[in-house]
């Protein structure tokens, strides 16, 4: 049931059959890393902040699994059944109660929906770059892309690869829990990436995290347009940026929050596209937290008095920089790029490859639509050695 490269990293699971049925072989095997779930909730700050000093964590954590419960169960019922399967199947096989799913999903929308993000941090940051045509090396579609995340949830992390009864194959990056996927490759090539981004437009209605939205797009969709289109119209909850790319050569940067959505292509003359945490599109940016906010003192020590797009926008700029002109990128050349660690050379936490007190670098990927590959290191950009897995 699983895949082994020589670089250590394997396909730790072979989800497949119905939803339910896909679950549980999740749920058995990554029993041990699911298992480890609740220890590292208990450690989040971003989840730990909002707890009263006066309750016990027992208590508080409780109220929030009730909480999550509501908020979610009957939404993913009625909009995403197969979801609500696969984590009954997760659940059943794990020994994690279907609370304490609800609430490890929803800490993805809440802890990057800021409409308090001045006390709440959301829960990475993350960078991606595409490149197609001319400005491919290999004329193949290339998507690069850092996963900056909390280095104690880094032990989470799995490869999947989903062969649902009805639907298309996928090679799923994710986190141990989730029945959704954060990035990932399809067999018709359709790939998607995924990086949070800060809106405040939550609309109060119980929905699905976008990482939900996201696998039911790789188990459907082929290209970048039908993706696009399908994940827009679908109920959601939370920010987020995605990267997509199609074996037919197209690339899109999709924008999202709880209420609206704006796809933007590359220009005819550049042949790429990259996106961090901030929105480009000026409909999105009505719904963005707002350009001048700071972390208040109860955020996280790290991050306070900081301006929250402060690393956004400078590794925008630098891939502006590293970007600009007519040279042809290849996979080794984009490592380099997502391995920049600023025109001085020193790491920090606006460097591209982030190292911080706070978020770091902890996975880097590529994804190649046209051969159905996926590069992977559960490391940072500048160290990272490669696996490869072909679906």
């Amino acid at each position: 049931m699983s895949m082994t490269t020589e670089m250590g990293l394997k396909v730790e699971v072979i989800a497949q059959g119905d939803p339910l049925q896909m679950g549980a072989v999740q749920g058995e095997y990554l029993r041990e890393k699911i298992r480890l779930a609740p220890d590292v909730l208990a450690q989040l700050y971003g989840f730990r902040m909002l707890q009263p000093a006066w309750m016990p964590y027992a208590l508080y954590r409780r109220i929030s699994e009730s909480r999550a419960t509501r908020f979610l169960e009957e939404s993913l019922k009625r909009d995403f059944p197969e979801a609500y399967l696969r984590m009954k199947g997760i659940s059943g096989q794990s020994g994690i109660s279907m609370n304490l799913l609800y609430l490890l999903h929803a800490l993805e929308p809440m802890l990057s929906d800021v409409s308090r993000c001045s006390v709440v941090p959301a829960f990475a940051a993350c960078s991606a770059v595409a490149v197609r045509g001319r400005r491919s090396a290999t004329h193949e579609p290339i998507i690069a892309r850092n996963f900056d995340y909390l280095p104690i949830v880094q032990p989470l992390y799995a490869l999947r690869e989903s062969r649902p009864r009805s639907g298309f194959r996928s090679l799923d990056f994710t986190i141990a829990p989730f029945a959704g996927t954060v990035d990932g490759v399809n067999e018709k090539g359709l790939c998607i990436t995924y990086d949070y981004a800060y809106v405040s437009d939550f609309s109060g209605k119980g929905t699905a995290p976008i990482s939900i939205a996201i696998s039911e797009a790789l188990q459907h969709c082929a290209t970048v347009v039908e993706a696009a289109d399908r994940i827009s119209s679908r109920p959601r909850w939370g920010g987020g940026i995605l990267m997509l790319a199609d074996a037919k050569g197209d690339i899109a940067s999709l924008e999202l929050s709880n209420t609206r959505s704006q796809l933007r292509l590359p220009s005819d003359a550049s042949d790429v596209l990259f996106h961090t945490n901030a929105f480009f599109t000026e409909k999105m940016k009505e719904v963005e937290l707002d350009a001048n906010a700071y972390y208040t003192d109860l955020a996280p020590v790290p991050l306070r008095g900081r301006r929250i797009h402060e690393s956004a926008n400078v590794r925008d700029l630098r891939f502006r920089h590293l970007l600009d002109g007519n040279e042809r990128l290849d996979a080794d050349r984009l490592s380099r790029i997502m391995a920049d660690h600023e025109s001085r050379e020193k790491p920090g936490d606006t460097s591209i490859c982030k190292h911080s007190d706070y978020w770091n670098t902890t996975a880097t990927l590529q994804l190649f639509p046209l051969s159905r590959r996926m590069r992977v290191a559960f490391d940072s950009a500048c160290r990272a050695k490669y696996a490869e897995f072909v679906l």
